[in-house]
């Protein structure tokens, strides 16, 4: 093993963090930027935009919890918490994934920024049982020189000003059992560093406060109204004296001086006549890194300075309760005329340090320290410097023990890696009598070095090792060692408390993964007492071997058993052994020669030598590979084929009628002409055949029998191809064949479920291989007879497990023919044996009678019957999914063209009682065919006239077909009622495609009972109609911009107004009829599922009628003004206030609707608006009759039917307006327009003749002056000078323009006042006058 870079997470969206809190730079900035600097090619601009953008990390501040449970970015005021999750990735594997958990600013004082933070993991006391901390805290520093604690969401917890100067660092220090007898315990701690002062506050204190602030933060959030104040913390202040700048710190703890050590410093300190004190005192030791000195050593005496207690900030309560406790005590008037003004916020007291002087130091004047990282015994420190070296210093002694050059701006870490007991290796040495030859677990330390100028990740073996690994990693990450583990444990509860989880984290911004590095402990061992070194270089040797361009495999055999037999370590063994058997350049034969010479050289050996492990792992991988030759030995034999069997074969073979046979050959056919979607298939076409090392990686033994280890689908089927494609296509043994797996040591449920794979995954080739069947048929029976395959105990009145097994993957599959043909001849096999069972049975009762015509019953022969029955469904159902409209005249959504899933019996039996109506229904929205056909296809009329065609087949007859095996489920209002909400479905998903939503009104009206189709009009108002009609009719009454397309939002107002006239003709009839009875079909009554729509229908509760009607006359409104574009119209300012208020209601409910009489004001915008309406229809009417290229219902197709003008009288009577004066206005308005023969029609609905040929004689005048004063004929002016002067001056009076159509012929006109005349009193006012005219007209006539 050699030391890998190993990824174990990755971020769901670092972008996300970064444009949070790096704004400026996201990828427009760059961009933004680029228009006010100076020109510079395209190319070098876009590299320095990216580098930018990556470079983001560098600028924020990370950290990292010790367990890996919270990271934490943080720019300025802004900060991100992400918490790890685990997830699916992209290619469907889980992964631990960082996600953000929190996000925002953090409180900090106006005007000053965070500089740095840490996080620092906290437990309390009762761990729960999982080991992991119960919360996380995030100490933050700021410029300031306060300190707090925020917990992962944010909140405040404490905040501590320790000093006025910005904090500069803060690094923690936790509890760790000691490793040897007198090395003193460590006590924790958290060490703040400032310029010119160090502050260490005591890990217990610190941990009860946090505590305690975290509880009181809980009340609080929960009553709003606690003020309990936490215990004050305990703190050491040190002033450091006598260095110029200190940017970074290391505390190292408690040290004793030897005895040696103390006589030494105190002669440096005190000269020749120095005192001594009898015992060591105890001192903290503390290293800074800056300049002058260049490292710096402090020796704090314990006891020499009392710790110190602070008053805490504590934030009680969240934002919202102060805010709110501020303003309701404002508003009550709590608050005194002195509280108005807040008094000045006064500063917390800072206590002084005590003077620290140096030491001793490493003087260099010209070299600057930047970083210190502790190592994780503390004994050694790397520290960085300006001039890019890493310095190892030995913080004990006080010396540089190493350097390395070229690290500039370099980040590091430690990694501790504990020996194994088990791997250690033998030393070739005499043993102490005294000592234990196995000993204590030694323990090693790695200094991982992370050079971003370069990209790569190095790391070292400490003091004198060399460079045990190096990766290219990239130059934008970021390296976090968190250096501690969770705070508040002690000896006792560290016991079973485990390392951290990652001890270093390389963050990698680019590809958003988060990597951490594995050092086998061997690597710190040097190569004289390393056998693990010289096993490694032995497997990279072989390895090389493996990828050289060597052509002999005699050569390649050989040295790699030289090189394997070398190596002296079984797990280095085994995996060399491993190696060579994953290589596609080892023949199979060279493998067995190699893994039998390993086997027997570890057979030679002492048994108490040879590890037990690597010889099974040997024997094993020699029984597969005898076993993958004898197989492919099998394969490559061909035995000579039998000639196909005839249908009378197959038909006794699976124990068919002729007509259950020729019916079964009818379906299949069917099926595989409308099959077209693509199968699995091989790409080099050779199914039989699979490397060695694949059919290793597959298979595995344990305890004597081989399993498949769990694969993806398409590698159990290969390995099924490599034992039986060739038995099934019937060119190998297949005798031979299953004899030699079961004596290998499968088990006969494996074969069967490898051979049920293949079968139901080579559909196609099945199908076009009928002999096949025979071949499945005898395979089946010899896996039958194997040993443990049918339970001995089992009898016909229980189910076999065997049999069981192979109808749950018929049940599974969505391969419907090849599921229906092997439950066929698994059905064929179970008589067979049940046969042979009840014959030995029953020999011995009844003796010499005819037993050829019985056949014995058994639970499982039902069972299959059930089986055989469901897949014949399914197959019939697929198949007409399958079929498809070979032309199709208008535009296909892209909803239509997303392909159907392919179905199973098992996903029917789960789909509910109306799945199988649901599939249909989908299959129809496809095709997008009319709901009429559905009817044709029930009712079996001639379909002749129906050219529907699909390859070769009418697809009336697969629906035909259909009905037939489902009468219950595929019942013609079952069946609308799916596809009208299908259709609805799909509307809502794009409501601009408006036929989809017309298309499920037809298929709406075409329900028969009217039950179903009252609860389905309900469900499809209350779910899908309401909610959008109300936001489109406050839109058009404010805004008339309804946010979608004219022809969208004409037809959708028209459905609605379509679908409450439904409901309404629905509650009617439902009286007069009863209520559906649903059924299921027998081989289907196992259904569970969602409820069927239809069943949900008929719970609908009614509707409250006079509500719809309210309603319905809404959407007829709504409907014409958008039909005929009518500007200016508020369609709510039609009703009252109680009108309004009813609008949008559950129908089902009583609401206060508008009774008695109107407001004039009202009445008359009704009046105006429905006159409006008839003038618009009439036009429309005008126009469609001119251009008649272009049809009114291929406009609208929802116009089919539907007479405006009898509309507007019915909303005329409802409105409470006078039908008569609609009616005498359509009348004119069809004069207006010249269509005389319709206003000769419509004349007779009208009630008050005498006041319409009123309106109709001036109408005719107006004609009348057009064609004598705008014409201006000279016959024309003749007659206008013999017409009587009262005639004259009225003439003059008309205005023309006001008709639509001047163009009307002179009789057209005559008639008109002829029947004027005819219903004119003679004693009218106007009666002489329309006799004068009459005479002008016909004088004009005459003329």
């Amino acid at each position: 093993m050699s030391c890998a870079l190993v990824p174990f997470g990755h971020f769901q969206d670092l972008e996300a963090a970064r444009d949070f809190l790096c704004p400026h730079r996201r990828q427009g900035s760059a961009a933004a930027g680029r228009d006010s600097g100076e020109s510079r090619p395209a190319e070098e601009e876009e590299s320095n935009s990216k580098n930018q953008r990556n470079y983001w990390l560098q600028d924020c501040v990370l950290s990292l919890s010790p367990t890996n449970d919270l990271m934490v970015i943080a720019n300025e005021q802004k900060a991100v918490f992400l918490v790890p999750k685990w997830k699916h990735s992209d290619k469907g594997k889980e992964e631990m994934q960082y996600a953000v958990g929190w996000s925002g600013s953090l409180n900090v004082e106006e005007g000053l920024e965070q500089d740095l933070f840490v996080t620092c993991g906290v437990s309390l006391c009762n761990r729960s049982s999982t080991g992991r901390p119960d919360w996380t805290c995030i100490v933050v520093g700021f410029t300031s020189g306060y300190v707090r604690f925020y917990t992962e969401s944010g909140v405040l917890l404490l905040a501590q000003l320790l000093n006025e100067d910005p904090v500069l660092q803060l690094k923690c220090r936790t509890y760790e059992i000691p490793r040897h007898p007198g090395v003193t315990e460590q006590n924790e701690e958290l060490s703040i560093l400032y310029p010119a002062a160090i502050v260490t506050i005591d890990g217990f204190s610190l941990f009860q406060s946090l505590r305690a602030c975290r509880n009181q933060v809980a009340r609080a959030a929960a009553s709003g109204n606690e003020n309990v104040q936490p215990p004050p913390l305990a703190y050491k202040k040190w002033g450091l004296q006598d260095v110029d700048t200190i940017v970074d710190h290391a505390s190292i703890g408690i040290m004793t001086l030897s005895p040696f050590d103390q006589m030494k410093t105190a002669s440096n300190i005190g000269g020749y006549n120095a005192a001594i004190k009898n015992s060591p005192p105890a001192m903290s030791q503390y290293v800074t890194v800056g300049s002058n000195p260049f490292t710096g050593f402090f020796f704090a005496l314990e006891g020499s300075s009392q710790p110190l207690l602070s008053h805490v900030a504590l934030a009680v309560a969240s934002k919202l309760t102060s805010a709110l406790f501020n303003a309701a005590s404002g508003w009550l008037g709590w608050k005194s005329k002195h509280e108005e003004e807040p008094a000045p916020k006064q500063k917390p007291k800072v206590e002084p340090a005590t003077p620290l002087a140096v030491r001793f130091g490493l003087p260099d004047s010209r070299r600057h320290g930047e970083r210190i990282c502790l190592s994780p015994c503390n004994t050694l420190a790397a520290v960085t410097d300006d001039f890019g070296r890493v310095i190892l210093l030995d913080v004990t002694r006080g010396l540089a023990v190493r350097m390395w050059k070229g690290y500039r701006d370099a980040e590091v870490g430690w990694i501790q890696t504990v020996e194994d007991l088990h791997e250690r290796e033998t030393e070739k040495m005499d043993f102490s009598p005294f000592g234990n030859a196995q000993g204590p677990s030694r323990v090693a330390q790695f200094l991982v070095i992370y050079a971003p100028r370069r990209g790569i990740l190095e790391v070292w073996s400490t003091q004198q090792g060399p460079r045990v690994g190096a990766f290219n990693v990239g130059k934008y990450c970021r390296l976090l060692y968190p250096g501690y583990k969770i705070m508040g444990l002690n000896n006792v509860t560290s016991q079973g408390w485990q390392p951290q989880t990652y001890q270093i984290c390389l963050v990698d911004p680019v590809s958003g993964s988060v990597k951490t590095v594995h050092v086998p402990f061997h690597l710190a061992l040097s190569d004289k007492k390393s056998e693990r070194a010289k096993d490694m270089h032995l497997v990279k040797k072989l390895n090389a071997l493996l990828k050289a361009k060597s052509s002999d495999p005699d050569l390649i055999e050989a040295e790699a058993k030289e090189l394997i037999l070398d190596i002296k370590y079984p797990a280095t063994k085994k995996q060399a052994l491993e190696s060579l058997l994953t290589s596609e350049r080892v023949p199979l034969s060279s493998l067995t020669n190699i893994t039998q010479t390993l086997m027997d050289n570890l057979q030679k050996q002492e048994l108490e030598c040879v590890d037990e492990g690597l010889l099974q792992f040997c024997a094993n991988k020699l029984k597969l590979l005898h076993l993958y030759e004898l197989v492919s030995k099998l394969n490559s034999q061909s035995i000579q084929k039998d000639s196909p069997p005839s249908d009378n074969d197959l038909a006794k073979l699976l124990r068919l009628e002729e007509k259950d046979f020729h019916r079964l050959e009818t379906l299949l056919e069917n099926y595989k002409k409308e099959n077209t979607q693509t199968t699995v298939q091989f790409a080099d076409g050779k199914d039989d055949v699979l490397s060695v090392r694949m059919f290793l990686e597959y298979l595995e033994y344990e305890k004597d029998m081989i399993n498949v280890k769990n694969m993806e689908d398409g590698e159990y089927v290969a390995l099924g191809s490599f034992f039986f494609w060739k038995c099934l296509c019937g060119e190998s043994s297949a005798e031979e064949m299953c004899h030699a797996l079961e004596s290998a040591g499968f088990s006969p449920q494996i074969l069967l479920s490898l051979l049920l794979n293949l079968w139901l995954s080579k559909e196609k080739d099945i199908l076009d291989k009928p002999d096949s069947v025979s071949c499945l048929h005898t395979m089946l029976s010899l896996l039958s007879k194997m040993k443990v395959a049918i339970d001995e105990s089992w009898d016909t009145q229980s189910v076999s497990p065997w049999w069981q097994q192979m109808r749950t993957a018929c049940v599974h599959s969505e391969s419907n023919a090849a599921a229906l043909l092997s439950a066929h001849v698994g059905h064929s096999v179970t008589a067979h044996i049940i046969d042979s069972v009840a014959e030995k049975k029953f020999s011995q009762i009844i003796v010499g009678s005819d037993t050829e015509s019985w056949e014995a019953l058994s639970l499982d022969t039902e069972y299959w019957k059930l089986l055989l029955k469901q897949l014949e469904d399914c197959l019939i159902l697929q198949t007409l999914l399958h079929s498809k409209v070979s032309k199709r005249t208008r535009r296909v959504s892209s909803l239509q063209t997303d392909p159907l899933g392919k179905l199973s019996v098992k996903k029917l039996l789960e789909a509910g009682k109306g799945g199988i109506a649901d599939t249909v229904a989908k299959w129809v929205f496809r095709q997008g065919f009319s709901p009429l056909v559905l009817n044709l296809a029930q009712q079996k009329a001639n379909t002749d006239k129906v050219c529907l065609v699909t390859s070769g087949f009418l697809f009336l007859d697969l629906l035909q077909l259909a009905y037939q095996q489902f009468p219950c489920s595929l019942e013609v209002d079952v069946l609308h009622a799916h596809c009208c909400w299908e259709y609805v479905v799909q509307w809502n998903k794009d409501p601009e495609e408006a036929c989809f939503l017309i298309r499920s009104i037809d298929h709406l009206r075409c329900l028969m009972n009217a039950h179903v189709q009252h609860g389905i009009a309900l469900m499809m108002w209350n779910t899908f109609i309401v909610k959008r009609l109300s936001s489109a009719t406050y839109l058009m009454d404010k805004v008339s911009d309804v946010g979608m397309g004219d022809v969208a939002m004409t037809a959708f107002l028209g459905c609605c107004s379509e679908l409450l006239q439904t409901l309404l003709e629905a509650d009617v009839t439902s009286d007069e009829m009863q209520a559906p009875v649903l059924d299921t079909e027998d081989a289907w009554v196992a259904v569970e599922g969602p409820v069927s729509i239809v069943e949900l229908a008929l719970e609908q509760k009614r509707i409250h009628y006079p509500l719809v009607e309210h309603q319905f006359v809404l959407c007829t409104i709504l409907y014409a003004i958008m039909r005929f574009s009518l500007k200016s119209v508020k369609p709510l300012s039609l009703f009252d206030s109680k009108g309004k208020n009813a609008f949008f209601k559950d129908l089902t409910s009583i609401q206060l609707l508008p009774s008695g009489d109107m407001d004039p004001n009202v009445l008359s915008v009704r009046q105006q608006f429905l006159v409006k309406v008839v003038s618009a229809a009439v036009q429309s009417l005008c126009s469609a009759q001119k251009a008649k290229e272009v049809s009114e219902e291929e406009l609208f197709p929802f116009e089919k039917g539907r007479n405006w003008p009898t509309l507007a009288v019915d909303l005329a009577q409802y409105l409470q307006i006078s039908e008569d004066v609609i009616k005498r206005h359509y009348v004119c308005e069809l004069y207006s327009y010249g269509m005389d023969h319709l206003g000769e029609e419509a004349f007779l609905m009208v009630t008050d003749k005498e006041v319409l040929a009123s309106q109709l004689l001036i109408l005719a005048g107006q004609r009348l002056a057009f064609a004598l004063l705008h014409v201006q004929t000279k016959e024309g002016m003749e007659l206008l000078a013999r017409l009587p002067p009262t005639l004259c001056t009225w003439l003059k009076a008309m205005d023309p323009q006001e008709l639509q159509n001047v163009e009307v012929p002179i009789a057209t006109t005559a008639k008109l006042i002829n029947k004027v005349i005819e219903h004119l009193p003679e004693n009218h006012g106007q009666y002489s006058l329309a006799l004068n005219l009459m005479e002008a007209v016909e004088s004009i006539s005459s003329s």
